[in-house]
């Protein structure tokens, strides 16, 4: 072999060797760029991820905290109608009041309750009321009864009142304590039910 031969025959092995080499950089290369291209998609990909979390995790924040307070002013609204129809309600109760104690059973109701206090005092002393507004039929219940009627110095809105001073006892079947303690006790039940 001549030493052009040798020297092309050289160069030839260089080149491939140089190319083989080359390539095999190259492809080092690619995949370590490869490599990093997707350790970057898959950084992105979890920042995007956390920040979708991030965001839904807001929006159903916000969207529970203006639901929250809307249940809130739904409640506020629902209590003030409520206290505007309990009212209106008792308005109505007090005027049938009004009228049923210009009734014969309103006398008679409060003859049965003297009658069941005093039954109850068993012959103790016992003071007898009535509201002002029923000065008028004193005397009459006083004659049904067989015992002294008081007039109340102050309106308890019709019933009757008596007081066992004995044993410190007040026996209120006023329609003012009565009303005062439906008015406490009630509450005001309706709408749609929803199972």
């Amino acid at each position: 072999m001549t030493t052009e031969e040798k020297l092309q025959h050289f160069t030839m092995y260089a080149m491939e060797e140089a190319r083989n080499k080359s390539n095999t950089m190259l492809r080092e290369y690619t995949d370590a760029l490869e490599k990093i291209f997707q350790e970057h998609k898959e950084k992105k990909k979890r920042q995007a991820d956390l920040e979708i979390k991030t965001e839904t995790a807001r929006l159903v924040s916000e969207n529970n905290k203006q639901a929250s307070e809307a249940q809130i002013e739904i409640r506020r609204m629902l209590s003030k109608r409520q206290a505007e129809l309990k009212d209106k309600l008792f308005v109505e109760v007090k005027d049938m009041l009004a009228r049923f104690a210009e009734t014969r059973e309103y006398h008679q109701m409060l003859v049965r309750q003297f009658r069941e206090a005093m039954e109850f005092a068993g012959g103790e002393e016992i003071i007898l009321y009535i509201d002002p507004s029923d000065a008028q039929i004193q005397y009459s219940i006083e004659a049904e009864i067989g015992a002294p009627v008081t007039v109340s110095t102050y309106s308890f809105q019709g019933g009757t009142r008596a007081v066992l001073p004995a044993r410190n006892i007040l026996i209120d079947n006023s329609f003012e304590t009565k009303i005062a303690e439906a008015k406490e006790h009630f509450q005001l039940k309706g709408g749609a039910v929803h199972e």
